[in-house]
């Protein structure tokens, strides 16, 4: 089982940024995604920025994949998505359909995102006829799902690696209108990349002040963050190549270092739940649960 660190969803400052990924460079982890996914208005890092960092990350000995946006809304983002897939260097992750098809014209082998929603195993073969070399199941799929798509798999067609959203909180939908802008009363046209003051989000609650959501500026994430990382064996199991984490905070490089003890052999299984987590979809459950080993072997 490979780990890999999902690209950053939150709009940090340049020097954060360069701080993380100088971390990662020594961490345990197989495979590194860089990129802006959600907002193009995020520019701390510029392309040489991102390709810098992609050099120093491949000299510490990772694989770096460049994500692309998962929505786009001008001619100026499509040019940056066809140089994004012309970098010439590194595989790109595409995270929208458009994008897809622009790496398979190009021939460049390319990684689907969750995005891209691929429920059944005639669409994962038809993007692997079309270059596909690795695939993100959509984020709301159980493992029995994920069993169905991979077990009716076409003999005559090289299968993808199916990498799982193990540990983050869920990006569960992205909209033209961003929500940040409007927190703050601003058009979102003139928001003063007001996301960088709220560099985990901004938490949404019900009347109930329960934790619901947390707005990410045109993105709409789970208020939880998703704990799979106890279910490694499990997905080993049903044909799951990697693991998945998205950060939120650098503490989360603790779930970075404990996830490769058990892969490593040297850490005990990990509880299913800790007080800040949910994993009901991947059991076939509302996503905002939290299920335990009692409810799930009792």
């Amino acid at each position: 089982m490979k780990i890999s660190i999902g690209p950053l969803l939150y709009f940090w400052p340049a020097a954060r940024m360069r701080a993380l990924y100088r971390t990662l460079a020594d961490a345990p982890v197989d495979i590194i995604y860089l990129g802006e996914s959600v907002c193009s208005k995020r520019r701390e890092f510029r392309r040489e920025d991102w390709l810098e960092t992609a050099d120093m990350l491949v000299q510490s000995g990772k694989e770096v994949v460049l994500s692309s946006l998962v929505l786009l809304e001008a001619e100026s983002e499509l040019g940056a998505m066809r140089s994004l897939c012309e970098n010439g260097r590194f595989a790109v992750e595409t995270n929208d359909v458009g994008v897809g098809y622009m790496a398979s014209e190009l021939g460049i082998p390319f990684v689907g995102g969750h995005t891209l929603n691929i429920y059944n195993t005639r669409t994962l073969a038809t993007w692997a006829s079309l270059g596909m070399t690795r695939w993100l199941p959509p984020l709301e799929l159980s493992r029995e799902g994920l069993d169905a798509i991979l077990k009716g798999w076409p003999a005559d067609v090289p299968r993808p690696e199916t990498e799982v959203f193990a540990y983050g909180r869920l990006p569960l939908a992205h909209s033209a209108r961003c929500y940040t802008a409007r927190a703050r009363n601003l058009p979102k046209d003139q928001c003063e990349f007001a996301c960088i003051d709220y560099p985990e989000g901004l938490p949404l609650y019900t009347q109930e002040h329960q934790g619901l959501f947390q707005i990410n500026g045109i993105q709409t994430q789970s208020r939880h963050h998703c704990n799979l990382l106890n279910q490694r064996e499990d997905m080993t199991a049903r044909g799951v190549d990697i693991m998945r984490l998205s950060l939120s905070h650098e503490d989360d490089l603790a779930r970075v270092a404990l996830l490769h003890e058990q892969v490593a052999g040297t850490a005990a299984r990990v509880p299913v739940t800790d007080s800040d987590s949910c994993n009901g979809y991947w059991f076939g459950q509302p996503g905002q649960l939290q299920l335990t080993d009692a409810d799930l072997y009792s």
